[in-house]
């Protein structure tokens, strides 16, 4: 068992490694030349070694021509008699996934001890014929790194106001207006050298600029960011070759294709990737072999040959990091994301690794790579990066969040920050010894690690000072800085980067000077294979559409049916709408390219930031391969619609229709795809696709003629796409002889319908329309391209307030002052005291109750695949016979290997199931437990940290606390004990800051972390459960995660914890330890003891087990003696061994007397279900949504700019028309004017509540569960606070657009105008919300509200009046939200005016018009106005009934 060598042996070991590594080398080189003339001497003795068999097939490798004898190698295989090996020449190129496979499992069987063996293979193959490897050192010196941010008034928050001043201020730039900017120092004149050979450990709290170096040094620093100061690889400055390729920045943040496999993630990663210098290396290693007469161990030259060869589809290379990285299990297994099953946590995280180690880089700088891994996991790998360091002189730099010692043993060398600067850089063994020097002594059973990073912060440094002369007084990092540059090992470093490096010496193929490591034809290549693959991923997204289009195609063949039109000057307007719809529908099946580009744009510049491909290599095979699906869609329509609506029966126009629509829809969804790479974000891309379509739409000549555009708008119908569109489908309809019968004002109806609408063009018109189309879909993919290559990811904006800007100036000012007025206050806190002290200031009351378990089991439906595989059960088993107690004032860490039942164990105690089976006993205080009142008295800490994302970390916890706390204590008791929790979890600090989204913007992993828990703890419960509260923390973060956890458990609570990859210190705050093993079983429960030593003394009393060494992690000995493995090895099972021992039984003693309540007690019993009342649900959550969306730019601003933008444009295109009525054509202007506005402004109201009501209900599901209020409460709330935007939306809309118009001026007909605009815009965004309360993720929601838009534009009562639509379908026209606006809208303007006009050469009043035309009557306006106010009512009740009663959250 490698885990179980101790740190000592390690170290020994290690030193070994390095000194046999070295004296091979140079050994190996001083006698290459004497390998030469001995070659006949080798030979004959490598005859007596190697079997004639393997002779034989060397000896005809050796007579191939060099390239095929790069390319083969002599390969075992099986013979006919299965134990018959056979040895045979094979083309490393063509080995079979199977063989690969069975190569790769013969070589590593034992992932730490085979690897170590293989690269000592290949390093002595390599210098035993003198071959030099590539090396890499890194140096930095003076670095500086400097981000500039905008200073505000006030609390630095996002909100509207603060936004909009911003871009004001962008756009202006205007003398006075500059917005102000301060400039804050990330990394503070740094430097040092990183050498090849060595492994580097960097240690520091978060935000201390870890990130930042490794991606400076690595050159992947954002650009936005200013640097001085020097960085050289090999004595070459970073200008002068490309860094991305010659190291590799492995990033904390796990960004990968969701349907890929984990297998094809690497594959093309290592293809992309190249084979860097293993291709000249093998031909030097082949040549010089050959000369020497060597004959290489034929699994080695197997394994280096086939990962030396550029361009392979499927790499062993990609087999080989599979194994060691123990992603083998899960190959084939889709990546996934929120949205798709898929791998685990820890696993992506090693996919990142894995990623970029299956390179050729020789520096790697890895940023957190062992978040979510068990402390086991961790070793390992890092064990294998040491290996590769040792053996291959690599240079590895790389930062840890909590290393454990063993992990910790393993690196040479340790750099520790704070606050951009470094305290320590220099040997692994002397950074005690700095420190000693400084004061302060690691006790002993403390990880070195964890003492390093404590040592830093303010209120952890007391309780290590050991300077027996002096009092304690607080050493600042300022101080430590400069102690450490008059210490002998930065005075080391300093000599050495006084000596510049010598250039000769570098090996010419370690640094890289070529942008990509693929020819441009197999860069193309592989973006083409992958996006082909992508495509067939997604194939559910294409039938969908492809299906919906075609159910769209019926709709509307259904509704322009041919029967009931004729060819004249009437019914050519109803075929012009028919073709008007075509040319929207495929316009808007473009639009969802915009999601799915933006979803693939964060890998995208991920993997373009490393140099893996061009953008144009990315954008090419993504157009080429939605040709096709252009095809297909156009196809579809054509042939459905064209002969049912009755166009022109004629083979040539049929084609020709069809044609123009691919074009249009290859023009569409080029256009969707430039906008979302220039644009970068799901919000801004959407607002910016509804803007295009709105422009396109409105200049494309059918919602207002040409002819009627004001001169000075002309121009956007010579612009926009679909002009050319319409002009090419009215041209090949209309031009028709069957239109050519003549009218009396001596022109055939045909030129007289182009003639109205503007359309008089020639035939010819028709080509140049089909070659514009196809100029705009080059021109829309050569801006997408450029888009790619020329924009950066977007970064979010970095704001400070100005009292927080004054206080770190003053405070990096007056360092030295600070240290004086420190020095004068000599004072030793104990951390611990201070802490109790403050838990004991202010407990509220509550009711201390133990939790009791019996016989707990948990059954799931087995999955289909399990049963694939042979699973006869109908119910899979994960937990079984759990028996236990959690006590009052007693921690208890809930532990076991990954998918031992943990999670699935504190689930079903806290009740949080929502599928699967129960069975077994839990009593609560004695009585049996009943979910309602149970959640009135617990908390829940989950493993992900949800929270709304636009409120600070003070607002999130005084909302739980309004809403949690009996309503009986008052508000300044509640304001106090809110205060108290957030110091307890040490929050103060950070009170004023946004949550944010994890990942993208606001608080850290380790503080949302505490977050979560202070959100629970400001509830009062009695019991609490925690998952996993350390995990992704480093261990600063972790000691204040426990710290608090352990005052609060002090003050008489029951707490449960699970727990990952605990050190010492955090171990053995626990009190109890419930232990559980793969199947969800019991294997420990009980006192841990004094240094762990009543665990300690029960497991070594089985017998087998192996003693725990000296200062070793009990915790991590615990979990390696009673794993699968342990148990196989020794024959035993921990599960019954606990069930028959003396401990089982007093812990079932402990159970019987727990299951009775005490004497005196009642059962826990509430009035009512929730602490608040209903107006006080509802005024809580009213406030929490409040300043959501007072703080939410991206939603709230975006939208009322697009009605501001949208409301000029239709004020400016439809400017002063709307009294100048003299024709039918008039009519149907002022009537587009209505329904385009009507149909954009409420899409783009509706597809901008999507994704924001989405994160707010994860947030619902959990404070739903934690008991905090009803859905109805939240859902009232959500309804309400719309109401004074959508408000200032209607407002701004009439203001604007109904003067520009120049509309009848009357109070009345205003009103009415005003009010038809608001319901839309309400009916809107409570469809929104209603579809996604009712579908389980955006994606779906959004597909599905496409859908009800084909509707609300086809039934409007535009494209085709009521009184023409089939009678089949007029239940559809009423129940359509859209006719009612358009019909109060139209009416309320016109309904009552008397002026006559020349209708189709006839003269009728305006009023006459409308009832015969439209059926719209003026008298009918009262059934409007209440229609139009029940819709919102309608969809909002929807909405909250829904949000109640559909959980799509599954546990």
């Amino acid at each position: 068992m490698a885990q179980l060598v101790g740190p000592d042996e390690i170290e020994s070991f290690r030193m070994d490694l390095a000194e046999i590594g070295r004296s091979l080398r140079s050994s190996f080189r001083g006698q290459s030349s004497s390998f030469r003339s001995n070659s006949a001497l080798s030979a004959s003795q490598k005859d007596d070694a190697v079997d004639e068999e393997n002779m034989l097939a060397w000896a005809a490798i050796e007579r191939l021509p060099t390239f095929d004898r790069l390319r083969s190698s002599v390969f075992e295989i099986n013979g006919s008699d299965a134990n018959v090996k056979r040895k045979r020449v094979t083309d490393v190129t063509k080995l079979g996934a199977l063989e690969r496979h069975v190569f790769i499992e013969k070589m590593i069987k034992h992932i730490e001890h085979d690897n170590l063996q293989l690269l000592h293979k290949i390093r002595k193959r390599i210098d035993k014929v003198g071959v030099e490897l590539p090396t890499v050192e890194v140096r930095y010196k003076n670095l500086t790194i400097e981000a500039e941010c905008e200073l505000v008034h006030g609390k630095p928050l996002p909100t509207l106001w603060n936004s909009l001043k911003s871009i004001t201020m962008n756009l202006a730039r205007l003398p006075g207006l500059q917005s102000e900017l301060a400039k804050i120092k990330i990394l503070n004149d740094v430097s040092g050298v990183i050498k090849p050979g060595r492994m580097t450990l960097l240690l520091g709290p978060p935000g201390c600029g870890k990130t930042s170096l490794l991606k400076a040094l690595s050159g992947n620093l954002d650009k936005s960011l200013k640097v001085s100061g020097e960085i050289s690889y090999n004595g070459y400055k970073l200008e002068e070759f490309v860094p991305q390729k010659t190291s590799a920045y492995v990033s904390q943040n796990d960004l990968h294709i969701p349907e890929m496999t984990v297998r094809e993630t690497l594959d093309y990663s290592s293809r992309f990737q190249g084979v860097g210098s293993r291709a000249e290396i093998m031909t030097d290693l082949s040549r010089r072999e050959k000369e020497a007469g060597v004959v290489p161990d034929p699994d080695i030259d197997t394994y280096m040959k086939a990962i030396s060869i550029e361009g392979q589809k499927k790499n062993l290379q990609t087999d080989y990091i599979l194994k060691i990285l123990g992603l083998d299990i899960c190959a084939d297994t889709l990546v996934g994301d929120a949205m798709r099953r898929g791998i685990s946590g820890g696993q992506k995280k090693r996919l990142t690794t894995g990623e970029l180690i299956v390179g050729p880089t020789k520096a790697l700088f890895m940023d957190e790579i062992s978040n979510g891994l068990d402390s086991s996991t961790t070793y390992q790998i890092v064990a294998c990066l040491q290996q590769l360091a040792h053996i291959t002189d690599a240079t590895i730099l790389v930062s840890l969040l909590q290393p454990a010692p063993e992990t910790f043993d393993l690196f040479d060398d340790i750099i520790l920050m704070a606050e951009g600067k470094i305290l320590y850089h220099g040997p692994r063994n002397s950074a005690l010894e700095f420190f000693e020097s400084c004061g302060f002594k690691c006790p002993e059973r403390k990880g070195v690690a964890d003492f390093l990073q404590e040592v830093t912060s303010k209120k952890d440094q007391a309780q290590y000072w050991h300077g027996t002369k002096e009092t304690y007084k607080f050493v600042s990092v300022d101080m430590l800085s400069r102690k450490f540059k008059g210490s002998p090992y930065r005075k080391k470093l300093n000599e050495e980067l006084s000596v510049p490096y010598d250039n000769s010496r570098s090996h010419r193929n370690s640094i890289t000077f070529r942008d990509y490591s693929l020819p441009k034809w197999e860069l193309f290549r592989a973006c083409m294979s992958r996006e082909f693959l992508l495509m067939k991923r997604n194939s559910f997204i294409y039938i969908f559409k492809t299906v919906q289009l075609a159910i769209i195609a019926s709709i509307t063949m259904t509704v322009f049916f041919r029967t009931r039109m004729d060819t004249d000057l009437v019914h050519a307007n109803y075929y012009l709408g028919a073709l008007f719809y075509a040319l929207i529908i495929l316009l808007v099946d473009g639009f969802p390219e915009l999601s799915m580009t933006i979803t693939r744009l964060a890998v995208f510049y991920k993997q373009s930031e490393l140099c893996f491909y061009p953008a144009w290599a990315y954008a090419i095979p993504a157009t080429i391969l939605k040709i096709p699906l252009s095809l297909l869609e156009s196809v579809i329509w054509v042939s459905m619609t064209y002969y049912v609506i009755g166009f022109t029966p004629e083979a040539g126009r049929f084609f020709r229709q069809l044609l123009l629509l691919f074009a249009v829809h290859m023009t569409s969804i080029s256009m969707f795809r430039f906008l979302a790479s220039v644009c970068r974000t799901i919000v801004a891309s959407t607002v910016a696709g509804s803007l295009s379509i709105l422009f396109v739409l409105c200049f494309s000549g059918f919602i207002i003629p040409r002819p009627s555009m004001p001169i000075w708008l002309k121009w956007g119908f010579w612009i926009s796409p679909l002009s050319y569109g319409e002009i090419g489908l009215a041209v090949n309809e209309f031009l028709a002889p069957r239109w050519q019968k003549t009218l009396p004002a001596n022109t055939s109806i045909g030129n007289g319908v182009l003639e109205s609408r503007g359309f008089n063009f020639d035939g010819y018109f028709y080509w140049i329309s089909v070659c514009a189309l196809f100029g705009f879909t080059i021109l829309f993919n050569i801006g997408f391209t450029l888009a790619l290559t020329f924009l950066k990811a977007p970064g979010s904006r970095a704001i400070i307030s100005t009292d927080k800007y004054s206080q770190i100036e003053g405070s990096s000012d007056s360092c030295d002052r600070t240290d004086a007025a420190d020095s004068s206050k000599a004072t030793i806190p104990s951390t611990t005291m201070h802490s109790h002290e403050r838990a004991g200031r202010m407990v509220l009351p509550f009711e201390p109750l133990s939790l009791v378990f019996q016989d707990v089991q948990y059954y799931v439906d087995t999955p289909v695949t399990m049963k694939e595989l042979g699973f006869t059960q109908n119910r899979l088993q994960l937990l079984s016979d759990i028996t236990g107690a959690l006590r009052p004032g007693i921690l208890t860490a809930l532990m076991g290997v990954s998918g031992a039942g943990k999670t699935t164990l504190l689930d079903v105690l806290a009740g949080r199931k929502t599928s699967g089976y129960v069975e077994g006993e839990i009593k609560i205080g004695g009585y049996p437990k009943v979910q309602e009142t149970f959640a009135r008295v617990s908390g829940y800490c989950e493993q992900t940290d949800i929270h709304s994302p636009q409120i600070t970390v003070e607002e999130s916890v005084i909302f739980s606390a309004w809403l949690r706390l009996h309503p009986q204590i008052d508000s300044k008791t509640k304001y106090e004990f809110v205060k108290e929790v957030l110091e307890t979890i040490e929050l103060d600090g950070i009170k004023d800051m946004l949550v944010g989204m994890p990942g993208v913007s606001g608080l850290s992993t380790e503080q949302r972390k505490r977050l979560t828990i202070a959100v629970e703890l400001v509830a009062n419960p009695s019991i609490i459960f925690m998952d996993e509260p350390t995990t992704g923390l480093d261990a600063r973060s972790a000691a204040i995660v426990m710290r608090a956890v352990k005052n609060v458990a002090d003050t008489g609570r029951t707490i449960v914890c699970t727990i990952h990859q605990p050190s010492i210190d955090i171990f053995e705050a626990f009190d109890e330890l419930i232990l559980l093993k793969t199947g969800g079983r019991m294997i420990y429960w009980g006192h841990l003891g004094r240094n762990s030593c009543k665990m300690i003394e029960y497991f070594e009393g089985i017998s087998g087990v192996p003693k725990i060494k000296n200062n070793y992690n009990p915790a991590t000995w615990m979990l390696e003696v009673t794993s699968t493995s342990s148990e196989a090895e020794i024959t035993i099972d921990f599960a019954e061994v606990y069930k028959n021992s003396a401990l089982h039984k007093n812990n079932d003693e402990l159970v019987k007397k727990l299951s009775f309540p005490p004497a005196g007690s009642k059962d826990l019993h509430f009035p009512t279900r929730f602490s608040q009342n209903g107006w006080g649900q509802f005024k809580t959550c009213f406030w929490k949504q409040y300043w959501s969306y007072w703080r939410s730019p991206s939603y709230n601003l975006m939208r009322s700019l697009h009605m501001l933008f949208a409301s000029l444009v239709f004020g400016l295109l439809f400017w002063d028309k709307g009294k100048k009525l003299d024709n039918q054509q008039s009519v149907f202007s002022v009537f587009g004017a209505m329904f385009t506005a009507v149909i954009f402004c409420g899409i783009n109201n509706s597809s901008s509540v999507l994704p924001y009501v989405t994160t707010e209900r994860s947030v619902l599901y959990r404070e739903r569960f934690a008991g905090m209020y009803a859905s109805w409460a939240y859902a009232l709330a959500q309804v309400a606070i719309e109401i004074p935007y959508l408000l200032a939306q209607a407002l701004a809309f009439t203001v604007i657009t109904y003067p520009m118009i120049g509309y009848y001026w009357s109070a009345y007909k205003v009103f009415w105008y005003f009010y038809s605009m608001f319901c839309t815009l309400l009916y809107f965004t409570y469809l929104g919300m209603m579809l996604v309360s009712m579908t389980p993720n955006f994606p779906v929601a959004a597909i599905l509200q496409s859908s009800f838009y084909t509707m609300f534009n086809l039934f409007a009562g535009f494209l085709m009046p009521k009184a023409q639509i089939p009678k089949w379908w007029i239940w559809f026209y009423y129940l359509t939200p859209t006719s009612w606006t358009l019909n109060g809208m139209l009416t309320s303007q016109y309904g009552d005016v008397d002026t006559e006009i020349n209708v189709f050469g006839e003269k009728k009043s305006v009023a006459a018009f409308l009832r015969d035309y439209f059926g719209f009557h003026h008298n009918q306006l009262p059934i409007v106005a209440v229609v139009l106010i029940a819709y919102p009512l309608v969809f909002a009740s929807l909405f909250a009934f829904f949000i109640g009663k559909l959980n799509f959250q599954r546990r």
